[in-house]
């Protein structure tokens, strides 16, 4: 097959990912699954005559690839798609994996995205954080979210991300996207740059380190409304883990403006279902008094709690998620104990 065929039968099969990888037939991932196309036995030499095409459609040097043995880039067929690829060297052959980028956005509901997510999209201030696991579906949730602004409000909405995965069109909002390493040299340097932008809204693809957490909560003091990521599971652990990379001696202070500029956390994760699709399942906090002030005095123990008294405003625990689900019939006994945060309660809840 030659990049043209793998791509096409990659757009034809609804992939999100290319796997071009020496010992085994090109292969597609599929909604979490993998394809492996016909019997066909990726050699090296042919994976070779394949990234050579890539490189050509892309019109990048080998420069990358050479001096640190992986590249990363993004590249588009017209009339095709947009992809972006990550070349490397694996038991001395190369290899590739490269990611569908989707022109347009999802349907939310198609997707399962609730409206007490979605909703955390109309606030026009303050910091809204989607948190869980890599491959849990962060970024086509914050992208569903990133639509709803834009087919709603006249705002400038910048985002920053690694890689571009959605793109959108201007609709109602002017969207400026900017890829990590292609388009500016990292986060930290974008997200200064957004500030001289009249940006209304920020997407930050992940606050990774202190300097970017922290150029991110004075991004979000300034009057903007800032999206960002954390591989975190739980809203407690969410708040915590940006609390702890700040020193001690400013964690009562980093409380305090949390406090002030969280307007919602969202934690999800992908879960199987009883028919062996997978499906989004979502823990929601929003920001009320009673929940600023457990963040201000760091009683992130109660969070959980305020939070299953506070059903009505759109606020839900992942473990109450996955029991829903359960009790509808959408998940098995076996993925809900499996899946849930606090084992213990639920097995006293379902049974072993």
């Amino acid at each position: 097959m030659n990049l043209n065929e793998i791509l096409t039968a990659a757009i034809q099969k609804g992939a999100s990912d290319i796997f071009i990888i020496a010992g085994i037939p090109v292969t597609y991932k599929i909604k979490g699954t993998q394809d492996r196309h016909g019997d066909n036995i990726m050699k090296p030499d042919a994976i070779n005559a394949v990234i050579d095409e890539i490189y050509e459609t892309g019109r990048r040097a080998k420069t990358n690839l050479d001096m640190n043995n992986d590249d990363d880039f993004s590249f588009s067929i017209r009339d095709l798609g947009r992809f972006r690829v990550n070349v490397f060297r694996q038991r001395g052959s190369l290899a590739a994996v490269i990611r569908v980028i989707k022109f347009g956005v999802p349907d939310p509901a198609l997707l399962g995205i609730p409206e007490n997510v979605l909703s955390l999209a109309d606030n026009n201030t303050g910091l809204v954080l989607v948190t869980g696991a890599a491959g849990s579906g962060k970024s086509t949730t914050l992208a569903c979210m990133i639509d709803r602004i834009n087919r709603t409000r006249e705002a400038h909405i910048i985002t920053m991300e690694d890689p571009l995965e959605y793109l959108h069109s201007h609709k109602k909002s002017i969207v400026s996207q900017r890829e990590i390493f292609i388009d500016t040299p990292g986060y930290l340097e974008s997200l200064r740059s957004a500030l001289r932008e009249s940006p209304d809204v920020i997407l930050l693809g992940e606050m990774r380190d202190f300097d970017t957490i922290s150029s991110a909560i004075t991004a979000a003091e300034t009057g903007v409304l800032l999206f960002s990521t954390l591989h975190t599971s739980s809203a407690a652990n969410t708040i915590n883990r940006i609390v702890d990379v700040f020193p001690a001696n400013q964690q009562v202070q980093v409380r305090g403006q949390l406090a002030q500029l969280i307007k919602g956390v969202v934690c999800q994760q992908l879960v199987t279902s009883a028919d062996g699709h997978l499906i989004p399942v979502f823990e929601v906090m929003k920001s009320t008094p009673a929940i600023s002030n457990m963040i201000r005095e760091g009683k992130l123990h109660q969070l959980e709690s305020a939070m299953q008294a506070a059903a009505a405003d759109g606020m839900v625990t992942m473990d109450s998620s996955l029991l829903d689900l359960y009790r509808q019939g959408k998940i098995t006994k076996n993925t809900l104990l499996s899946s849930c945060n606090n084992y213990e309660f639920m097995v006293k809840k379902v049974g072993a």
